[in-house]
């Protein structure tokens, strides 16, 4: 059974937030997406625990405070920590995927330039997680 997501969108890019919303719209997933500008603002979104998202989509090199630094603080929170969060970066770096893999990310996608290209991974990673048997309603 296909569900409807919670996602946490932690991404300080406009272009690259209004990118992702405009994949979600043109392929007709009915999912809701919380957006954080910075990994500062993600953790005050998830204190308030107002809705816990079912995934988190985050960006590695944001102001304030990082995507590895959020990582870190979100996977020692007890309540937290099992949220699936996917690391979403132009990042190339092997160094950075294997730190990412250290710290607990259930995946790292790379952002094509190309956004046929981009669509079709958002696409395939949404899929993924509304049918992943992890994700409760």
């Amino acid at each position: 059974m296909i569900k409807s997501l919670n996602i946490l969108l932690i991404e300080d890019d406009a272009i690259e937030v209004m990118k992702f919303n405009r994949v979600v719209k043109t392929l007709n997933l009915n999912h809701k997406i919380i957006e954080a500008n910075n990994g500062e603002e993600a953790l005050e979104i998830l204190r308030v625990k107002e809705v816990i998202p079912d995934i988190i989509l985050l960006d590695l090199n944001m102001p304030k405070l990082n995507g590895l630094e959020f990582l870190r603080i979100l996977k020692n929170d007890d309540t937290l920590k099992f949220i699936p969060s996917i690391m979403l970066t132009t990042s190339s770096n092997h160094k950075d995927l294997l730190e990412c893999y250290k710290i607990g990310i259930a995946g790292y996608l790379l952002k094509p330039l190309k956004y046929d290209d981009y669509m079709e991974r958002i696409k395939k990673l949404l899929d993924y997680w509304s049918i992943n048997e992890l994700i409760s309603q």
